[in-house]
Formats: structure tokens, C-alpha cells, sequence
């Protein structure tokens, strides 16, 4: 399989590629991964002004599904089970994130750095996680033990602020 690099076109080409490539926000050169993550921002306050807690596990969950669907067919059509411009895991699983932090600008950037570090890092298991899955779950599954990671220390965090 020839590994392909995405542009525009590729992420128009097709729904799959469109999720997975982030609304398309993956071809951007530079840091997709983080692009994604920051896309997590206006998803989760769109989500979060008309759902309550449980709708938002519930998109989350629906998100994830779609995750994987998406990114394991843009993974094929691109050559690579886990292309750097597929950044759909990083919006979804900061989105979940978001839905369990405290609602202020300084818990909001902390979560992000927070999330950014463990997604780029891969502490065990988040490594065993990438190295092991493949395919759209395994893309989906990593940026999900990232996001444990980053609740664990936002949950340590809160308790010793408040």
C-alpha cells in the first residue's frame, strides 16, 4: 500500500476523510495533532449549551464510533493506520476531557496542555495502546488513554486547589 499525503481534495473526497481529517483541519503542515485538539474548544461549548452531562457522554460515545469508522477507512485510503493528519481522536477525546473540566479559562488551558502532553508522550499504556491496535479503533483508543491520564491529573489538581 503507497502512503499517500492528504490535501484538501483527498479530505472533501470522501465523508470518512473529511471526520477523520478534522473538518479537514488535518492538512494543515503543521502540528494536525494540536489543531485537532483545539477544535475540541468550539465542539465541546456547541455540545455542552444544549446538552446536559449525559448527552454529552452520549456524543462523545457516538463521536468515538464515528472515529472509528472514519479513521480506519482514511487510514487505508492513506496508507497508514494512523496518519499524523487524522486529528478526529484528538478533538473527540478532548471534547470528553472538556466534559469533565471545571468550566473556566485556566482549568480549560491546563487540560489542554495537560491532554497535549499524554497524547505526544504516550506514557504505558498509551504506547502498548498505539503499538498494539490498529486500524480505526486503535487511532480512536490511544487519545482515550491520553484523556484517562488527563482526568486523573485534572481530578489530583481540582482537589488540591478547591
Amino acid at each position: 500500500m503507497t502512503r499517500r499525503t492528504p490535501s484538501g481534495r483527498f479530505a472533501l473526497s470522501h465523508p470518512a476523510h473529511f471526520i477523520a481529517l478534522g473538518f479537514g483541519s488535518g492538512v494543515i503542515p503543521f502540528a494536525p495533532g494540536t489543531v485537532g485538539t483545539a477544535l475540541g474548544f468550539p465542539v465541546f461549548y456547541a455540545l455542552s449549551a444544549t446538552l446536559p452531562t449525559r448527552g454529552m457522554l452520549f456524543a462523545c460515545a457516538v463521536m468515538f464510533l464515528v472515529g472509528v469508522w472514519a479513521c480506519g477507512r482514511t487510514g487505508r485510503d492513506l496508507g497508514v493506520a494512523d496518519h499524523g493528519a487524522m486529528n478526529w481522536d484528538e478533538l473527540v477525546a478532548f471534547v470528553f476531557v472538556l466534559t469533565f473540566t471545571p468550566l473556566s479559562w485556566q482549568w480549560n488551558v491546563f487540560a489542554f496542555v495537560l491532554f497535549r502532553f499524554f497524547d505526544i508522550a504516550k506514557p504505558p499504556p498509551v504506547a502498548a495502546v498505539d503499538r498494539l491496535l490498529k486500524g480505526g479503533l486503535g487511532v480512536m483508543l490511544d487519545d482515550l488513554a491520553a484523556a484517562a491520564y488527563t482526568l486523573l491529573i485534572l481530578a489530583l489538581a481540582v482537589r488540591l486547589v478547591r
